[in-house]
């Protein structure tokens, strides 16, 4: 141990010789020396003398033998901080930064390469080291209570390390393990769904086949229906609905009474009522359930689609107002596949009468009037053209024959036997008399049966079909009373001067006008002239074109009054002068693109075409007009135009002095001696002085059957020529022709003009110059921009002449004005 101390003692340097401050005497050229370079001796007044003499004086104080185990210690301390330097690995500053004291150093963090072996070091060794670390650190031996406040502060520095790295590990592990949990929970709601699927499917296969014994399950699928997954809800309904549809009876279910369920039944009678009751229950909470989730957007048209399909398959059973109810509200709906889905249901309704015995059409009928009244006749035309779908029964009511025959029989066997004695009764008399028992019990049992049976007593059928008529009337005065109204009273909903449900409101007063009440056609034929007129006010006053009628309703409005007529033809008296003068009118409105040539094609056939006498006058009129209108418009139009013209020359022949060309007309043995083509009144019109030149250039029209049906129309005034009468409609020949028109191509004159160009020797400078126009066709852009210059031009104009007329109004008005200030100043 000597020979080991011996060659670990290392001999410090000497001590420079102390010298007493008051010996240390500073001469004149060091002070000197120090004034004239101050830039290199300024360092000395930032030194710290006061750590400097601490250090010295601490050094100085100490012995030789502690100033020995000092310098020991340090050695010691170095060779532990070598092994410290070997046993570790530098972090990389990538992983972890470095950390920087106060004075400017950095400290790199360090991993250990081999584990702690915390176990076997001892609370001494660990003392040990801290007296060693504070040693080298301070070189100053420390008390008992320092090494022991040391101690406790390192354990706390320890403690409170290892809770930080445990803290950042679970901030690691945090965001790991919500994911975690989050699959997990999909997992879980994923397997859940599925259990859900297979057990609706289980309780649906059960009720099925055995569904008095499985009644119970229809709650549990109820209760599994409310799960908050869209799909399971989804899925559900559907199963329901399934279930419903098959195990649901073919009649009402009435519920027991108080009195009812007190008597005393069998076992039978009551796993019935509880049946019975169970499904009742459960059907009524499915129903609730689907209207429910029809006002979610979300589940809007899965419950509308139960809802009509349970209302199409069980209209005889319970809760059926209910779902009625919200079929009628989603026959207006915005949605394109609800409204079709109630419309049909609503069809259904009316042409399958037999499966609600006509209590269903009733009451779909009057909730439809409540509708139109509710939204002010603001609805889809679809929610009335369901109605077209209603059958009416007109021998409804008549009493049979073999029941008058028997109510006869025995008016007059009772008349008889008024006049017999009765003591002399004879064998015949019994035998009438029992004859008459039997009828009599025939005719009681006749009627038991009727009423055991599901046919209906023909009163309760009549009262019926009275309300649905009732209703269906009331829907259709409605429509036309408001379409009658000023625009200030009536509800400007949709777009302006609308009438949206006035189309079909017509259809439906032509269908059913044979059944319309005498009372009400002076007021429906002053409805329809009103209209026809294109009013809008109850005044039959004009208003501005945006809020007056199209022609094809217009039109429609004429037809119908012909359809009442013809159809009331005995038990009507009206004049319908006026509704030939607006036809008169709305042949030269029609547009091609804008209106339907179906309504005019209709509207000729039934006012002029149908077997009816016309003024001579008129009849001139309309072939004149319809002789015009065939040169401005298509193909189909000019056809229908052109066979209704010729069935008018073919009715009335003095009209076909039209044909002739001579100087002074077609003849002036007429009331008005000149043609008069802008007159509104076809009376008026002088139609007999002129003549049909029109048809010479139709026989040249580009479509054959146009030109073909002019050039026979134009010689039907011959002698030798006797055109048969066709029976070709205008209707039918509009659509004939509009069918062809989509795949007619007209014959080009390049031919004729080729065989011209080859017997003449040289082309003319203007036939080169319109072949090269022909060949060199315009842009189709340019011809666009061109005419929208041309419109804006127009457009401006037609601006200025309405602002120059209002200016010269407010002219007007301000000079009135000024007029009553004057007047009134002199009469003060």
């Amino acid at each position: 141990m000597g020979k080991k101390q011996k060659q670990k003692i290392v001999l410090p340097p000497e001590l420079p010789p102390e010298v007493p401050d008051e010996e240390i005497q500073v001469s004149d050229e060091d002070l000197q020396f120090v004034d004239e370079n101050r830039d290199y001796a300024g360092f000395v007044s930032n030194l710290d003398t006061k750590s400097i003499t601490k250090h010295v004086s601490r050094v100085a104080d100490v012995k030789e033998d502690a100033l020995e185990s000092m310098y020991e210690r340090r050695l010691r301390k170095k060779a532990v901080d070598k092994d410290k330097e070997d046993n570790v690995l530098e972090v990389d500053p990538v992983d972890a930064l470095p950390v920087k004291t106060l004075d400017g150093k950095l400290y790199y963090q360090t991993v250990p390469k081999a584990s702690k072996k915390s176990d076997g070091k001892s609370e001494a060794e660990a003392t040990a080291a801290s007296e060693e670390i504070a040693a080298g650190t301070s070189m100053v031996k420390l008390t008992k209570a320092e090494k022991r406040a040391k101690l406790k502060k390192l354990r706390k520095e320890a403690k409170k390390k290892v809770k930080e790295t445990a803290q950042s590990e679970e901030v690691l592990q945090a965001p790991q393990a919500e994911v975690l949990d989050e699959v997990k929970r999909e997992l879980g709601a994923e397997e859940a769904n599925e259990k859900k699927r297979y057990r609706l499917a289980e309780l649906g296969t059960a009720l099925l086949v055995d569904p008095e014994s499985n009644i119970k399950s229809l709650r549990e699928m109820l209760q599994i229906a409310k799960d908050g997954d869209h799909s399971i809800i989804i899925l559900g309904l559907k199963s329901l609905l399934a279930v419903f549809k098959d195990i649901l009876p073919g009649y009402r279910i009435r519920l027991p009474t108080e009195k009812e369920q007190e008597m005393k039944v069998s076992k039978a009678v009551k796993k019935m009522r509880f049946y019975e009751s169970t499904l009742l229950t459960s059907y009524k909470a499915f129903v609730q359930k689907l209207i429910a989730l029809e006002q979610q957007a979300v589940y809007k048209r899965v419950a509308m689609r139960c809802i009509c399909t349970l209302l199409e398959a069980v209209p005889h059973f319970n809760f059926r107002e209910s779902l009625l109810a919200a079929v009628i509200k989603g026959i207006s709906s915005q949605d394109d596949v609800v409204r079709k889905f109630c419309c049909g249901t609503v069809k259904s309704l009316f042409l399958h009468e037999g499966k609600h015995g006509g209590e269903a059409t009733v009451e779909a009928v009057q909730m439809i009037a409540d509708l139109v009244k509710a939204h002010n006749c603001e609805l889809h035309p679809e929610s009335i053209e369901v109605l077209m779908f209603l059958s009416f029964d007109e021998d409804l009511g008549k009493p049979e024959s073999s029941e008058v025959d028997n109510k006869t029989k025995m008016k007059n066997s009772k008349k008889k036997r008024k006049f017999e004695e009765p003591n002399k009764l004879s064998v015949n008399e019994n035998k009438k008399i029992r004859q008459e028992k039997i009828s009599k019990t025939r005719e009681e049992v006749k009627a038991d049966y009727k009423a055991a049976s599901f046919a209906q007593d023909v009163a309760e059928r009549r009262r019926m079909q009275s309300e649905t008529l009732s209703a269906v009337f009331q829907i259709f005065f409605r429509i036309l009373k408001h379409a009658v109204q000023p625009r200030s009273v009536a509800s400007t909903g949709g777009e302006s001067g609308s009438h949206p449900l006035l189309v079909p409101c017509l259809n439906g007063i032509g269908k059913f006008s044979h059944l319309i009440d005498l009372d009400f056609m002076a007021d429906l034929m002053n409805y329809l002239r009103k209209l026809a007129g294109g009013s809008s006010s109850l005044d039959g006053s004009r208003e501005t074109d945006s809020h007056c009628l199209t022609v094809c309703e217009r039109l429609q409005c004429c037809i119908v009054a012909f359809k009442v007529m013809k159809n009331n033809l005995d038990a009507l008296n009206v004049d319908l002068q006026e509704f030939f003068v607006q036809l008169y009118g709305l042949i030269l409105e029609y547009r091609p693109g804008r209106d339907k040539g179906e309504v005019l094609a209709e509207a000729l056939k039934i006012m002029l075409c149908d077997d009816r006498q016309h003024d001579m006058q008129r009849a001139a009129a309309f072939i004149k007009r319809l002789a015009t209108f065939s040169l401005c418009f298509g193909s189909a139009e000019s056809m229908a135009a052109l066979v209704t013209l010729r069935h008018l020359l073919h009715k009335n022949a003095k009209c076909r002095n039209l044909l002739e060309n001579d100087v002074g007309g077609g003849s002036v043995s007429g009331g008005i001696a000149k043609y008069h083509p802008y007159a509104s009144d076809p009376n008026l019109s002088g139609a007999f002085a002129s003549v049909l030149w029109e048809l010479n250039l139709l026989t040249k029209h580009y479509h054959p059957a146009v030109s073909t049906t002019a050039a026979s129309i134009s010689t039907m005034n011959t002698v030798n020529n006797q055109v048969s009468h066709s029976n070709v409609s205008p209707q039918q020949a509009f659509m004939q022709l509009s069918v062809e028109q989509e795949s007619f191509i007209p014959a080009s004159d390049m031919k004729r003009a080729s065989n011209k160009r080859k017997r003449g020797s040289f082309p003319s400078p203007i036939s080169t110059a319109l072949k090269d126009e022909l060949i060199s066709l315009p842009d189709e852009n340019a011809v666009k921009k061109k005419l929208s210059e041309h419109f804006s031009i127009l457009d401006d104009i037609v601006e200025n002449d309405r602002l120059k007329a209002e200016l010269y109004r407010t002219n007007m008005s301000l000079k009135l004005y000024e007029q009553y200030k004057k007047q009134k100043r002199k009469t003060r």
